[in-house]
């Protein structure tokens, strides 16, 4: 089972249509689901960041999919360095956190150690060196954890407010939408 998933990754490229193609094939396929998972945190498979890329496709359709994974995905996000890994994750982050808050029919639930681990590399994307569409979602994801653990909008604040100058357009275009609601 491992070599097909591994064989459908090798011809995944970077464009949407591609990834989209590899993302309906596990969603008519969840089978394939645990591998895509143990693909995604296993930043030696040359494979890594494809699955990943795989897995927030597939997270808008079937979130809830992640949820008997939920300990391992979170536990997980420190090993990831790769940028085309960290951005599709940060995504996927913010998807189950805002899952994870929806008032009605939730179909996720994060522990209190999933959510210490998504802020947790939420802030650790934010302050060290990975590309904007990351920083993006981790403001956007601490944004809406900071409505439920009342330190972490101060912390966003100070943080975006000394490195809002460093940053490009769509870095500070976010930024200004997030800092206009926490005041």
């Amino acid at each position: 089972m491992m070599a097909e998933l591994q064989k459908k990754l090798d011809y995944v490229y970077p464009c949407r249509e591609s990834r989209l193609e590899v993302a309906h094939e596990i969603l008519e396929n969840p089978s394939l689901y645990n591998e895509l998972i143990l693909i995604c945190f296993s930043p030696q498979d040359k494979n890594n960041h494809k699955a990943c890329w795989i897995l927030e496709f597939v997270s808008y359709e079937e979130l809830c999919w992640l949820q008997p994974h939920l300990d391992f995905f979170c536990s997980n996000l420190k090993i990831l360095k790769d940028e085309s890994s960290l951005r599709p994750i940060a995504k996927v982050i913010q998807l189950l956190v805002k899952s994870h808050y929806k008032k009605e029919e939730n179909c996720v639930t994060l522990s209190e150690q999933n959510l210490q681990d998504c802020i947790e590399a939420s802030f650790d994307w934010l302050i060290n060196d990975v590309k904007v569409a990351t920083k993006a979602y981790s403001i956007r994801t601490l944004y809406i954890l900071g409505n439920h653990y009342d330190w972490i909008h101060p912390e966003l604040k100070v943080i975006i407010d000394k490195d809002f100058g460093d940053h490009s357009a769509a870095y500070k275009a976010v930024a200004k939408e997030v800092l206009k609601k926490i005041k």
